[in-house]
């Protein structure tokens, strides 16, 4: 049985916003390996459509960047989505019943997927098909953006704590 993880860049404040920080060279390096070993990705919309980016060569990109085009264009990619009617190579559209379509999902394959975006993880984690929270909590303070949670806060236990990057600290966490 697959476990689905929800794991993003966070402010201090709790902010997720992939124009105001980025990852340093050893956490995207990071981000890589973990593209590389996961089973699939699941998408809203939104970050599906900034993340098409890696479909195209880019002739500018370096040995890092042209690794997680590869490895990201490898795995498989469900999209929730009401609004688009086509997705790109290696991507599928999931149907209306959402939660149907994550516990298929997680029942067929084994391995880790990642839940990318705070609203689709926000609906995944009202359903209780969340089983891992992964924030890498940068030194930056953002006073606005898009919450880590969207909704509710669940009650989660802290499992693991790591520095990934120099300023780094990864937190992991699981539902209570």
């Amino acid at each position: 049985m697959a476990k689905l993880v929800f794991g993003m860049n966070q402010s201090l404040d709790g902010y997720v916003d992939h124009t105001a920080f980025a990852p340093g060279r050893t956490l995207f390096r990071h981000f890589i390996e973990e593209a590389r070993q996961q089973t699939g990705s699941i998408y809203g919309r939104g970050i599906y459509e900034l993340m098409r980016y890696w479909d195209d060569e880019h002739p500018e990109w370096d040995e890092d960047e042209r690794a997680f085009a590869a490895a990201w264009r490898r795995q498989p990619k469900w999209v929730a989505s009401r609004t688009l009617e086509s997705v790109g190579a290696n991507a599928s559209l999931l149907g209306e019943d959402l939660e149907g379509a994550i516990r298929a999902l997680k029942d067929e394959r084994d391995g880790e997927i990642e839940v990318a975006g705070p609203r689709l993880a926000h609906s995944l984690t009202e359903m209780g098909l969340i089983d891992e929270y992964r924030i890498y909590l940068h030194p930056v303070v953002l006073g606005r953006g898009s919450p880590y949670f969207a909704g509710p806060r669940p009650r989660l236990r802290l499992v693991s704590s790591d520095r990934v990057d120099e300023d780094v600290i990864r937190l992991v966490y699981r539902p209570a």
